[in-house]
């Protein structure tokens, strides 16, 4: 078993070197006997030593252009000799086969971020939405995204278009405007799935934005608003509840103590007086105050007119009982005014 652990792992680092080409060990040596050769040919011609050199420099500058590559930490190339793939170049600084291998592309390792939309996409219960979406993805394989897939960054963005469109499809307006997390994650594995041949790997998807139309923002404004108002009227309903059973325990105590009814009166009054203006207000009640006159209610007001009555009553008596001892006097003035006459 041991050694089968051993076989194996050998046989993966093989293949992973044979995946990766590390560059044609003759390549310089190439480009020299090229250089040789296209000096002797300026010899042959010209036979002028200087001229010769300067052709040999010119042609190791050139060969050298050709052959070397420099490659960034995050980018890989692939190498193809005479169009046969050879393998994947980089980092660092590589040299190839002049005119006999090339470098037609490169692939970048990075996380990649890709925008994507699905526009007039219908749900399942058919509303037409329009939704933005961000995929972040990265090559895995750089091999098999070269080989496999013409555009591995296009195949991408359309796989994951396509896997959008299919999952609005699958899904109601309500899911998609409450559970966006759960949406994404969907769209991730339905994206891994498609794309997972091609050597790269799809990290996360992010839903920026779920557009839908605006008769069905006002339809779900109103909806929201007669919600809320619907709240506010059923917390309304209970607070006045909340407020006739106090009221009824504290007319049970204002039933049971007048002092205090009285006293809750008068305050009320001073309450009202605060408001700056001369008013007169009278509340009906039962009551006839206390051996004093209130102006509290028709009771109370009955006991000033009342009062007022005695005035005018006792007034009238002391009119007339002065009138009446008027009277009695001007009979004796009289008999002492004839009196008087008589002598």
């Amino acid at each position: 078993m041991a050694a089968n652990i051993i076989i194996v792992e050998l046989a993966s680092k093989i293949g992973e070197m044979m995946k990766t080409y590390l560059g044609s060990s003759s390549a310089i040596l190439i480009d020299i006997l090229l250089a040789a050769v296209l000096a002797g040919l300026a010899w042959l011609g010209t036979s002028d030593l200087g001229s010769t050199a300067i052709v040999f420099v010119l042609s190791i500058l050139i060969l050298l252009g050709l052959s070397v590559r420099v490659v960034k930490e995050w980018n890989r190339m692939p190498v193809l000799r005479l169009g046969r793939y050879q393998g994947i170049i980089g980092p660092g600084l590589i040299v190839i086969l002049p005119f006999i291998e090339s470098t037609p592309t490169f692939v970048d390792l990075r996380v990649i971020s890709t925008t994507f939309s699905a526009e007039q996409t219908l749900t399942k219960d058919n509303v037409p939405v329009n939704v933005d979406a961000i995929l972040f993805w990265q090559v895995k394989d750089p091999e098999n995204s070269i080989l496999k897939v013409q555009s591995y960054i296009n195949s991408v963005q359309l796989a994951a278009q396509t896997a959008l469109r299919d999952k609005i499809g699958k899904s109601l307006l309500s899911e998609m405007l409450a559970g966006r997390d759960i949406i994404g994650d969907e769209i991730k594995s339905l994206i891994q799935e498609r794309i997972s041949d091609w050597g790269t790997n799809a990290i996360s998807v992010e839903l920026r934005d779920v557009k839908i139309p605006q008769e069905l923002q006002d339809a779900m404004a109103r909806v929201a608003t007669s919600e809320r108002e619907k709240m506010a009227r059923v917390t309304l309903a209970e607070s006045e509840s909340l407020a006739a059973d106090k009221m009824i325990d504290a007319a049970k105590k204002y039933q049971t103590n007048p002092y205090a009814m009285q006293l809750r009166a008068l305050n009320m009054l001073y309450e009202m007086s605060l408001i700056g203006k001369n008013m007169m207000v009278f509340i009906p009640t039962e009551s006839k105050g206390f051996s004093i006159p209130t102006p509290i209610g028709v009771a109370g007001l009955q006991d000033i007119m009342n009062m007022n009555l005695k005035k005018v009553q006792n007034a009238t008596q002391q009119k007339a009982a002065d009138n009446k001892a008027k009277k009695k006097m001007q009979p004796d003035e009289e008999e002492a005014k004839d009196e008087d006459g008589e002598q």
